[in-house]
């Protein structure tokens, strides 16, 4: 657990408040209203993608704002959204699907908000070292003698064709049936022809392995390694630096990342409850501030204070991973089998192409992951995905958070998007591995789109 000294601080600033004349950044901050709680805890994941909360803490960027910050790590995704959801935290580094899931009920219900986006991309898919043998035997190789890249699912529907044959199950790990680790694995895995399974919580029946080829299940991300080096898993989907461990250790082959199954896909984002946000405005605005600036401090000048980062992040209080496994992914590049590094420049992304944006099409799209494997049962109108998102998503509160930065001088107008025309919608995405266009406006049309999944008024 971290903690930063808030006595001394809080004098310093009551100091600074009974000063006659103000300086523009101060009388900018009352404008906002200073924080209605100034002590808080922070919850988060052993993921290199928390980083925007280890740097704004570790750059007193909280500080900045009268804020006095502990971050604690938490045991799984579940304890975390149960301890945001009950007050123990005021709030956490929460998979992108988790707000909206416990939004609609599905699993714990609760209405948990988001102003700000965390990251894109970052996660990838591993397989063990067998696997990844049998599906060589179909990989086209380039003229280097390597694996082109992306590798599709394609390349492991006959190793999954021959264990079904044989009677046994292919399993496979993600993190938690709302993560984005589970619609990417599914999505990968449907791509290529491979059915991931249904849920069916109007049966009571959340497994979702209904119709399954490849049975997917919960493993938290720091066990994914050892659950796969047991033999008791395949392969699976997970963030950094968990992938790249497995190469380290000997143990397993990346297949692909996220980036190439979705191009800057959002990730993570930074949840509180409802309840929270409206109690303490002020407060959440400030946090959002204070994570914006962490943000465009791990992007600037073309990624150069991502070893810094890595630094931060190897120490056991964050990740706790070796400092040269993160690097292998958070500077810039990816290896996927042993010692083929490949440069990926945006693995990770916190700031660029306005990444801490809450934008509605990303809840909207991962609703319709929802809707497709079945754990929102029923047909619904596109105007409901658009009320949720809306119930979820805050770029009002991003905007405020925003503003506010620039007027201090702190940030500049053209790292946000324009808000006066912003809709919150991206332009139809076409970068997806399948090659499906992704519009956010027209949910329904686009479920229309799959092959395999729940569509229309389709119900398990």
């Amino acid at each position: 657990m971290l903690k930063q000294p808030g006595s001394f601080k809080r004098l310093l600033l009551a100091a600074s408040i009974a000063v006659t004349t103000l300086t523009a950044q101060t009388a900018v901050q009352a404008e906002v209203g200073y924080p209605e709680k100034e002590e808080l805890k922070f919850g988060f994941i052993k993921l290199t993608d928390m980083a925007p909360l280890a740097i704004a803490y570790e750059k007193q960027y909280f500080e900045d704002e009268g804020l006095y910050v502990q971050l604690e790590a938490q045991a799984n995704w579940k304890v975390l959204l149960d301890r945001v959801i009950d007050g123990q935290l005021d709030g956490a580094h929460m998979l992108a699907g988790q707000p909206l899931g416990a939004t609609i009920g599905y699993g714990t219900e609760a209405h948990i908000v988001t102003a700000f986006s965390m990251d894109l991309n970052g996660n990838g898919i591993t397989v063990s070292n067998d696997i990844w043998q049998q599906m060589k035997e179909h990989i086209p190789v380039g003229e280097d003698g390597k694996p082109v890249h992306p590798i599709k699912a394609d390349y492991l529907k006959p190793v999954v064709d021959k264990y079904r044959a044989e009677g046994k199950p292919f399993n496979m790990g993600m993190v938690f049936p709302v993560s984005t680790h589970n619609y990417e694995l599914r999505y990968w895995l449907a791509a290529g022809g491979i059915h991931p399974g249904y849920y069916a919580p109007h049966k009571g029946d959340t497994s979702g392995q209904q119709q399954a080829d490849a049975l997917l299940s919960v493993t938290p991300p720091p066990q994914m390694p050892a659950t796969l080096e047991a033999g008791t898993i395949y392969g699976y989907c997970v963030g950094e630096p968990w992938n790249q461990q497995a190469v380290f250790k000997g143990i397993g082959v990346p297949v692909i990342t996220d980036y190439e199954i979705w191009k800057d896909n959002p990730e993570k984002v930074f949840g509180v409850s409802k309840a929270w946000a409206d109690q303490y405005p002020n407060t959440h605005i400030r946090v959002v501030k204070a994570m914006i600036r962490a943000a465009k401090w791990l992007d600037e000048n073309n990624n150069a204070n991502r070893p810094e980062a890595v630094d931060i992040l190897s120490r056991p209080e964050y990740v706790g991973a070796d400092a040269e496994v993160i690097a292998n992914s958070m500077t810039g590049t990816f290896e996927y089998e042993k010692g083929d590094k490949r440069e990926v420049p945006d693995f990770n992304v916190f700031f660029r192409h306005h990444a801490t944006y809450p934008y509605y099409s990303d809840a909207i799209w991962y609703l319709t992951q929802m809707r497709r494997w079945g754990q929102i049962s029923e047909q619904k109108p596109d105007s409901w995905y658009m009320d949720v998102a809306k119930k979820v998503y805050r770029p009002d509160v991003y905007r405020i958070a925003a503003e506010e930065l620039i007027a201090e001088g702190k940030m500049a107008a053209s790292d946000f998007p324009d808000f006066a025309s912003e809709d919150g919608f991206k332009a139809p995405q076409t970068q997806f591995i399948d090659g499906v266009t992704y519009d956010g406006t027209k949910p329904n049309e686009y479920l229309q789109k799959f092959d395999i999944g729940l569509k229309g008024a389709d119900q398990i």
